[in-house]
């Protein structure tokens, strides 16, 4: 099936060799207080090691990268909450282009200073009265930039399956893959990985309980809008999946399952304390699915996706204070 898909495992071959030498092999952390407590193997692949801290990089460098000299000279354009936004930036950059990015303006100030700090040029909007891919759309054509999405491109779902073909190549056989769900990018590229390499794997996406958008949608069969979510988890706050990436989701998630926001924080806490590692809300919502007892019954073998560490120590400390 995956062969008929507007992504193919190839692509993300292709993807991760495109990707060699640029983006990071980042690190699959076991934890035996984890595999006590879930009664599982878990094998967490931590992309907040990744460049930007955040898978973003590899979707964003494969898009970048393979624009003309042309497109390059003239430049790029994205919209995004803050992981893509950065990751577009470090590509353009990389690329030797330039990089206009649309950013909410509640996004937390860590990303917007990062992103401004790889050098792009940084306008906000306010994500709940205002309409980004219209903004970024409008910006593009006025500029004459090309607009690289955050997940509705073939190139970046891509990129962002290249961590799930890592994990699976470090660790061999899994029962089961968690992972986030925002637009469904991440989600989409793994599945393509992941069912390419082990067709009985079982993917499941996780959302925050307020950003349900991806799990009423497969279960109506189409695309389903919810109101702009309320959460800690920001990288997850999309209002309705993705086309393209649906088009793929449909077809290869098995399930969804959500997460509360003390969940989560349950999770980033045990992450600091026993793994040594911190994680943004986003990031943590697998973990917080295994945690809470989401997965029964519970497969031997399962894999994680920890989408990035993009907080800031403040932001961490009213998290994990609240």
């Amino acid at each position: 099936m995956t062969n008929s898909l507007p992504v193919t495992l190839d692509d993300v071959h292709d993807a991760a060799a495109r990707l060699k030498g640029v983006a990071h092999r980042t690190p699959v952390l076991r934890s035996r207080t984890l595999d006590a407590l879930v009664r599982a193997e878990v094998f967490v692949k931590c992309e907040n090691f990744q460049r930007i801290g955040a898978f973003k990089f590899r979707g964003a460098y494969n898009a970048v990268s393979r624009l003309t000299p042309e497109q390059l000279a003239r430049g790029v354009a994205a919209y995004s909450s803050g992981n893509h936004a950065q990751a577009v930036a470090l590509a353009a950059r990389e690329l030797g282009s330039t990089a206009v990015i649309v950013m909410p303006e509640d996004t937390p100030r860590s990303k917007l200073e990062a992103t401004a700090g790889y050098g792009a040029e940084v306008v906000t909007y306010d994500r709940y009265t205002g309409d980004r891919v219209a903004i970024g759309e409008a910006l593009a054509t006025e500029r004459g930039l090309t607009l690289i999405p955050p997940y509705e491109h073939p190139h970046v779902i891509a990129g962002q399956g290249t961590a799930t073909l890592e994990l699976i190549e470090e660790v061999g056989e899994l029962d089961a893959l968690l992972v986030p769900i925002g637009g469904g990018g991440l989600i989409a590229g793994s599945a393509t990985a992941a069912k390419g390499l082990l067709p009985g794997v079982r993917v499941i996406g996780v959302e925050p309980e307020a950003g349900d958008d991806t799990k009423r949608s497969l279960s109506a069969g189409r695309r389903v809008s919810i109101p702009v979510p309320r959460t800690i988890a920001d990288g997850q706050a999309a209002d309705i999946p993705g086309e393209l990436t649906f088009s793929i989701n449909k077809h290869l998630v098995d399930d969804v399952v959500l997460v509360s926001d003390d969940e989560i924080r349950r999770a980033m806490r045990l992450a600091f304390e026993r793994m040594k590692i911190v994680i943004e809300p986003s990031g943590a919502t697998p973990l917080a699915a295994l945690l809470a007892g989401r997965l029964e019954p519970v497969p031997r073998r399962i894999g994680l996706i920890v989408s990035g560490g993009n907080i800031d120590v403040r932001r961490f400390a009213e998290i994990m204070t609240a």
